[in-house]
């Protein structure tokens, strides 16, 4: 699907587009990019089936907002905040940890049989686009098939948009 059909879809309530091949994301309105974020997607590449560590493609939605109103850097585990606040004394005791920090959006696939339903299930494989330690690469394929950003990025980004907002990831 391309930026167009997004825009005709979901236009009055802004649409992302997620670029695997740039490592970035970006944020339209009413057909204007609003703004441009470097991420990190999937070290294993694209795809969609469960367990392959890829992030999936196509046309999906937020499904769920989560986080809001937590402090910058609040680790959440299973979707709920931890009560922990990541720091150097947390990357210490848990450095192979895979974290999720700051805020959640959790993804729901749009197309039945690519990216929902079966095996293909964006939402049953808990993919997200989610904040990461600071000293994190972006703009590099680093993760475990999640879309991660700078939590200053993410605060921006997840106040700007809704529930129900279109995410197309694309190649």
């Amino acid at each position: 699907m391309n930026v167009d059909a997004v825009a005709a879809d979901e236009d009055w309530k802004g649409y992302i587009v997620v670029d695997l091949g740039g490592q970035a994301l970006s944020l339209f309105k009413r057909g204007q990019r609003l703004a441009d974020y470097r991420v990190s997607t999937a070290q294993n590449g694209p795809g969609e089936k469960q367990g392959s560590g890829c992030t999936p493609r196509g046309l999906h939605a937020i499904r769920l907002k989560i986080g809001k109103g937590c402090e910058t850097n609040t680790v959440f585990v299973g979707r709920r905040p931890t009560g922990e606040i990541y720091g150097p004394d947390l990357e210490r005791a848990y450095p192979e940890r895979d974290w999720i920090l700051t805020r959640i959006l959790w993804l729901t696939g749009r197309e039945q049989g690519r990216n929902r339903g079966g095996e293909r299930d964006t939402l049953r494989r808990y993919i997200y686009i989610h904040g990461t330690p600071d000293n994190q690469p972006m703009g590099k394929p680093c993760s475990h098939g999640c879309i991660r950003m700078r939590n200053t990025d993410l605060l921006e980004l997840f106040d700007r948009i809704e529930v129900g907002t279109q995410v197309e990831i694309r190649e």
